[in-house]
């Protein structure tokens, strides 16, 4: 049962009589409690905070926090839960949960801030992978104040889980902080820096997931698709054969690539060796794409990197970095392995140790077993070999030979996007617990579907609300970055339509969105600056969450067009004092006539407003501005470095 009961302060020496009569109890079950419950964690500030757990049914049980004591009994099934009072932001302190037969003592607690961190992988991504570009920060990330708590990834389609697995809290530290969310970091990081307040961050999270597998089942009521998909795998024993088969084709792909791979063929001399002879290896430059192997390719590629060393510099350590690469690889360096990286989207990072180089000749050889992707090294990444300051590039002449081709692997289903999987096993056992906000960083996997995100989206935001029962909390989310080739001309896109549902989101009351326009990039859907993303993040937050109405926390957006003649004139919310061009002229608008086809068109700042127009078409009716997958020249901003907001006046 609940109960909102007003606390009694009461002396160190009462509580300690009350906890020697009450183990002289008779055995019970073990009191116990939500992971979150755990050393290290930080509770909401200046608000009611919930406490729970269970226990015996009808077990009376004790809650001492702060000098005060709170008294429940478990209902019939076991659970209990009270209502702790308003605490301001403070700590360290304990908590001290005290059943008839046990007790459960938690330590070094905290009273500040606590920030739900949701999303897919760019709101997952960590910051080991950017540690070479945020090298400062990590050494001096040191910060009790600022803690995270990661939600193993799980999922359920048949009811709301009651608990999360986790490795409990973190403490920000130059180790420990290799594991945080980057965006979630950066943003706690800009928080505490000007509130000083203790900053909690619960990452639920996981790469490559859509909005609707974050969404209850009440939620997707109005998606009857969704719906119908989450009920299908209600089914046990479906769900079980489908993992039993998946997981046999995988298996048996991987053990067919080692298999069959010549490359390992011969136990005596494998590829990676030294004494390898390159006759009838195939020179090709990377970075770049499979040049043998069309794009259907899937298999073992061998690829071999020859370089001269001084005796100086084959005496130091070095730094490898071989940018992303498709696939698994498998790193050697002279017939050595120093390491293996899975996947593209993670660098390929290595350090070497000394002593392994070699004056003269040396040879770097990887192994890459891609499974069906375009294969290859992914061009505009970092290629180089870091010697005592001395830097060699990777990038050029490599050889190449295929050490098996085998079918491309078929992945059956991802249960991850399954719809309301990871809402059930992910967010509804957090649901209790006070927060303050929740920042979200997820869209990219409903791009496809960007006219249904417009609904998708705001439906799961409120339905969270609801069952979080705390009113309209701050909600504030990341405007996708650009992605992908830039264009010449142009065109229809995804990624700006999911933008523009983004944006339609705002319409929701205490929400923000932080545009990210400007810094993505076109080969990685994971652009490295998350400082940025979570300082934007953090704007928001100051005005959505801490009041501050008159900041300036977001980039122009557009409001209305007036059309004169030939030219259409822009009015903005300007967010800011003025509009301004980040470049020598302004760039990334598109105009249309009556036919709907658009053009690139010039434009200027005129005052408050943006005059556009094209010289061919004299009866503009529609401009669109950063309307692409990627419009890396558009550079409208406000003083205050933020972009405007991707847009256009057609709909």
């Amino acid at each position: 049962m609940m109960e909102k009961l007003k606390p009694s302060k009461i002396s160190f020496a009462v509580f300690w009589v009350l906890l020697f009569v009450t183990c002289c109890q008779p055995v019970q079950a073990k009191v116990k409690m939500p992971s979150l419950f755990a050393d290290g964690m930080v509770l909401q500030r200046d608000a009611e905070i919930p406490v729970w757990g269970w226990a015996s049914p009808g077990e009376e049980l004790s809650v001492f926090f702060h000098e005060r004591m709170y008294r429940t009994q478990a209902d019939s099934a076991g659970n209990w839960k009270i209502l702790m009072q308003q605490e301001k932001a403070g700590g360290p302190f304990s908590m001290d949960v005290q059943g008839e037969s046990s007790r459960h003592v938690i330590d070094d607690i905290y009273v500040g801030d606590v920030w739900l961190c949701s999303g897919q992988s760019n709101m997952e991504f960590w910051m080991d992978r950017i540690k070479s570009k945020y090298a400062d920060e990590i050494a001096n990330s040191e910060n009790p104040n600022i803690r995270q708590f990661k939600v193993e990834k799980d999922y359920d389609f048949q009811s709301p889980h009651t608990d999360v697995n986790s490795e409990g809290w973190k403490k920000a530290t130059p180790s420990n902080v290799f594991g945080f969310s980057a965006v979630a970091w950066f943003f706690a990081k800009s928080l505490y820096e000007k509130y000083e307040v203790p900053i909690g961050l619960i990452l639920s999270s996981w790469g490559g997931t859509p909005v609707e597998a974050w969404m209850s089942r009440d939620a997707l009521a109005d998606f009857p698709s969704h719906l119908a998909t989450a009920e299908k795998w209600m089914d046990d024993s479906l769900l079980s054969e489908t993992i039993r088969k998946d997981q046999q084709v995988r298996d048996r792909w991987y053990a067919e690539s080692v298999e069959k791979d010549q490359g390992l063929a011969d136990k005596n001399l494998p590829w990676y060796s030294q004494q390898v002879e390159f006759k009838n290896w195939t020179k090709q430059n990377f970075p770049g794409y499979w040049e043998k192997a069309d794009e259907d390719f899937s298999g073992v590629i061998w690829l071999k990197k020859e370089f001269e060393l001084s005796t100086d510099q084959s005496s130091q350590s070095a730094f490898l970095s071989l940018g992303c690469i498709v696939g698994i690889n498998e790193c050697y360096l002279n017939g050595v392995k120093i390491g293996t990286t899975y996947g593209h989207y993670v660098p390929s990072e290595y350090q070497v140790p000394q002593g392994l180089l070699q004056a003269g000749r040396n040879i770097i050889t990887l192994r890459i077993t891609d499974n069906g992707r375009r294969g290859g090294l992914i061009p505009d990444k970092p290629y180089y070999m870091a010697i005592d300051g001395d830097t060699l590039t990777m990038a050029g002449e490599w050889l190449e030979k295929i050490g098996t081709s085998l079918p491309s692997l078929a992945w059956g289903t991802d249960f991850s996007d399954v719809p309301t999987g990871l809402y059930n096993a992910m967010i509804a056992p957090l649901l209790p617990y006070r927060i303050k906000g929740t920042i979200w960083y997820q869209g990219e996997s409903n791009s496809g579907n960007a006219e249904e995100y417009r609904t998708t989206f705001p439906t799961m935001i409120q339905d969270w609300r609801k069952k979080w029962g705390q009113g309209d909390f701050p909600f504030l989310f990341v405007q996708l970055a650009s992605y992908l080739a830039t264009k010449d001309q142009p065109e229809q896109s995804n990624w700006a339509e999911l933008r523009e549902a983004q944006a339609m989101t705002l319409a929701l009351p205490n929400t923000g969105m932080a545009c990210a326009i400007d810094i993505g990039e076109w080969n990685d859907v994971h652009p490295k600056n998350k400082k940025d993303v979570g300082k934007r993040l953090a704007l928001a937050a100051q005005k959505v969450a801490y009041g501050e109405t008159e900041l300036v926390a977001s980039g122009p957006q557009f409001q209305s067009m007036e059309i004169k003649g030939k030219r259409v004139l822009l009015n903005f919310n300007l967010f800011g004092s003025q509009l301004v061009c980040s470049g020598k002229e302004l760039n990334g608008f598109a105009i249309a006539g009556k036919d709907g086809q658009f053009k690139r068109a010039k434009a200027e700042i005129k005052g408050s407003q943006v005059v556009v127009w094209n010289d061919e078409i004299k009866n503009p009716v529609a401009v669109r501005y950063a309307w692409a997958d990627n419009p890396d020249t558009a550079n409208l901003f406000n003083p205050e470095g933020l972009p405007a907001i991707p847009f256009r006046t057609d709909k």
